[in-house]
């Protein structure tokens, strides 16, 4: 398998699990809430709310509140009505930046968006300012201790997978964005967990960064990103040198 694995760069970005356990499930909730509303709360019959809890089960939330969540999205209990949006922006460098929200206060949303970008040497573009830099894929990461390459390859590649990865510790596994939701279910069918999985947006033409003041400046930028309540997912084109950031 060819291609060059992101996972060091979106591993930083999205910031370590169990620190960020609480975030995770509140984002978990939320993308269970959507995938309710449109499509019914029987995953049998809907493919997406069938693959967020495939993502549920990967992060061991509790089933109260995966059945909560599924529940505010059909309307048998009263909760706040989420919509999705994804802003675009510049960071330090000319590093582009595609930050996924989910929010129930849209004002609310983009000016704290705004807010980061500003107070760290950065600006919010408009829409499609960026988004030309990236390509929208499935992304699976998989521990190597959870699967052989052999057996990934047969599984993910029968389900409709573009590509494989393999980083040593872990796989990389790409799909197009139609083939997602089959492939993460081929693997949860074959007891294959993954570490993370989303729709990505993996970048096209990256941006090198070869120096540890603009190196911090990123990190600083996007940490302060993730950290909004309403921030799903953070996705920049840099091309970090190593030995630049510590180590998580």
């Amino acid at each position: 398998m060819s291609g060059h694995s992101k996972w060091a760069t979106t591993k930083r970005h999205k910031g370590l699990v169990d620190a960020k356990r609480g975030k995770i499930f509140s984002n978990l909730a939320k993308e269970i809430t959507l995938a309710a509303k449109a499509g019914g709360g029987d995953p049998d019959s809907n493919v997406r709310l069938r693959a967020v809890l495939v993502r549920a089960r990967a992060a061991s939330m509790p089933k109260d509140n995966i059945d909560r969540a599924i529940k505010k999205g059909t309307g048998e209990i009263e909760g706040a009505t989420y919509e999705e949006l994804v802003y675009e922006g510049y960071a330090p460098a000319g590093v582009s930046v595609i930050v996924e929200v989910m929010t129930d206060n849209k004002n609310r949303a983009v000016s704290e968006v705004r807010s980061v970008f500003t107070k760290n040497g950065g600006n919010m573009g408009s829409s499609g300012s960026v988004a030309f830099n990236f390509n929208r894929k499935g992304q699976i990461i998989i521990a190597a201790d959870q699967t052989t390459e052999d057996t990934l390859m047969e599984v993910a590649l029968e389900a409709g997978a573009e590509d494989i990865v393999n980083n040593g510790d872990h796989f990389e596994v790409l799909t197009a964005i139609a083939d997602f939701d089959k492939v993460c279910q081929a693997l949860d069918e074959k007891g294959i967990k993954p570490t993370e999985s989303a729709l990505a947006y993996l970048p096209s033409v990256t941006v090198p960064v070869n120096d540890a003041d603009t190196a911090a400046k990123l990190q600083k930028l996007t940490d302060a990103l993730e950290d909004l309540d309403d921030v799903k997912a953070v996705w920049t084109n840099d091309d970090i040198a190593d030995g630049l950031l510590p180590e998580e």
